[in-house]
C-alpha cells in the first residue's frame, strides 16, 4: 500500500512538473514573439495638410518594399474619339497612364540620412538618366554632381532610371546599374519602360520616394544627364534665396509661356486632344534643368494625384504648379536651349561664358569634363574679358 502511494505521489508530481514547465515555455514564447514583432521600427507616416508636412514617427525611413499592383490596360480608353487612328505610342499612353506604382529594383532609403535628418541635405541633385548612359553618369560623378560640401552645405546626388530593352539586353543593363549602385549608392530604379514618353511617370515616382525618404531636403536640382551645371553657383543662389527669406516656394529655370500642345503627329512632342484638350499650356520651366525648393516639390507631388499624366514632363510640372496656385520663375543663368555666344570668331567653349552660369543644355561628356576643370581653375581670369562682362551681370 505504501509502495502504491509512493507511485501515486510520483505520478502527481510528474504531472505538476509538466504543467509548470509547459506554462514557463508558453510565457517564454510569448515574450520572444512580442520582442520579435516589436524589433522593426515603425514606418514613417507623412501627413500633408495645407501643403505642409509633418513627420509622425522618429524612426528612420524603411525601404519601400510592399508589392506594387500589376499595371492593367484600361480598356475604356478605346472609347475616346478617333482612338483607332491614333499612333501606337499615344494609345499606350491612354491605356496605361493611370498606372503610377511600379516595383523598385534599386533603392537608397538612407540617402538623405533618414527622413527626419534630411534637412541636412541642402541641395539634392536629381538627375534623369537611362541605363545605357553609363559614360555620362561617370563624368557627372567626377564633376558637377560630385557629392561634397559646397560653401559649407551638403550636395547629394541621385540618378533616377527605369528599365530598357528586353531579354538579355534588359538583364545586362540592370546588372550594370546594380554594379554602379554597389560602388556609388546613387541610383533609384523602377521596373517600368524608360522612354521619353515615361519621363512624367519617372518624376512622379521620384517625388513619391522623396516624400517618404527626404521630406525635409532644402532644395533640389532636377535635370538631364547631358547638361552642364555649375552646382557651386546654384548653392550660392539658393543660399541667397534662403537668406532673404519670406517665402518657401521656389521653382526657377528657363521659363516658357504662351505656348500650347503640338498637334503634329510627326513631332516628338506630339500631344493630341485625346490626351490634353486645352490649346494652351500653363507657364513652365524647360525640363533640361530647374531648381525648386523641397516645399514646392512636395506640393507638386500632392497635386499630381488629381492630374492625369501627359507625356511632356516639364509641362506636367507646370500643370501641378498652376493647380496649387504657384508660378514658376525665369532665371537668366539657366539656358536649357543652349548658350548663345554673341560675336564672330569667338571661342564658344571659353570657360568665362560658363563660369557665371547655373546651367547650359546640352554638352558632350568630354566637353563637360574639360569645362568643369577649366572653370575651377583658380588662375582663370574673366573680369576684364568681354565674356565676363556679358555674363557677370545676371546669374544671381
Amino acid at each position: 500500500m505504501l509502495r502504491i502511494c509512493k507511485q501515486c505521489i510520483q505520478t502527481q508530481g510528474s504531472k505538476i512538473t509538466s504543467v509548470i514547465v509547459g506554462a514557463l515555455l508558453l510565457v517564454t514564447l510569448f515574450y520572444y514573439f512580442k520582442d520579435f514583432s516589436d524589433s522593426n521600427p515603425k514606418p514613417l507616416q507623412v501627413d500633408v495638410s495645407n501643403n505642409r508636412r509633418y513627420i509622425k514617427s522618429s524612426s528612420r525611413s524603411l525601404p519601400h518594399d510592399h508589392p506594387s499592383p500589376k499595371c492593367e490596360r484600361n480598356i475604356s480608353a478605346e472609347h475616346v474619339k478617333n482612338f483607332p487612328s491614333l499612333p501606337a505610342i499615344i494609345k499606350d499612353i491612354l491605356y496605361y497612364r493611370h498606372c503610377r506604382h511600379f516595383p523598385m529594383l534599386l533603392d537608397i532609403p538612407d540617402k538623405c540620412g533618414g527622413a527626419n535628418e534630411s534637412s541636412d541635405v541642402f541641395l539634392l541633385l536629381v538627375i534623369k538618366s537611362s541605363a545605357v548612359n553609363y559614360d555620362r553618369r561617370e563624368v557627372l560623378r567626377k564633376t558637377w554632381a560630385k557629392e561634397r560640401l559646397s560653401n559649407g552645405v551638403w550636395i547629394r546626388r541621385i540618378f533616377i532610371s527605369g528599365t530598357m530593352g528586353t531579354g538579355y539586353e534588359k538583364k545586362k543593363l540592370n546588372y550594370l546599374l546594380k554594379l554602379e549602385q554597389s560602388k556609388y549608392n546613387d541610383i533609384l530604379q523602377w521596373d517600368f519602360k524608360d522612354s521619353f514618353y515615361n519621363l512624367t511617370l519617372k518624376q512622379i515616382l521620384f517625388l513619391e520616394w522623396m516624400e517618404r525618404n527626404c521630406p525635409y531636403t532644402n532644395f533640389l536640382f532636377n535635370g538631364d544627364d547631358d547638361v552642364f551645371a555649375n552646382t557651386d553657383n546654384m548653392v550660392l543662389y539658393l543660399q541667397n534665396f534662403k537668406r532673404i527669406g519670406g517665402r518657401k516656394h521656389l521653382f526657377a529655370g528657363h521659363l516658357i509661356y504662351n505656348v500650347g500642345p503640338i498637334r503634329n503627329p510627326q513631332s516628338k512632342y506630339y500631344v493630341p486632344k485625346q490626351v490634353y484638350e486645352s490649346e494652351s499650356y500653363p507657364a513652365y520651366c524647360g525640363g533640361g534643368g530647374f531648381l525648386l525648393s523641397g516645399y514646392t516639390a512636395l506640393v507638386i507631388y500632392i497635386k499630381s494625384h488629381s492630374i492625369p499624366i501627359i507625356p511632356i514632363d516639364d509641362v506636367y510640372m507646370g500643370m501641378c504648379l498652376a493647380k496649387a496656385g504657384l508660378r514658376p520663375e525665369h532665371h537668366l543663368g539657366v539656358r536649357t536651349a543652349g548658350l548663345y555666344v554673341p560675336g564672330k570668331n569667338v571661342d564658344v567653349f571659353d570657360p568665362c561664358f560658363y563660369k557665371e552660369m547655373l546651367l547650359v543644355h546640352r554638352m558632350l561628356s568630354g566637353d563637360m569634363y574639360t569645362m568643369w576643370h577649366r572653370i575651377q581653375d583658380p588662375d582663370l581670369e574673366c573680369a576684364t574679358s568681354e565674356s565676363g562682362k556679358y555674363l557677370n551681370q545676371f546669374w544671381l
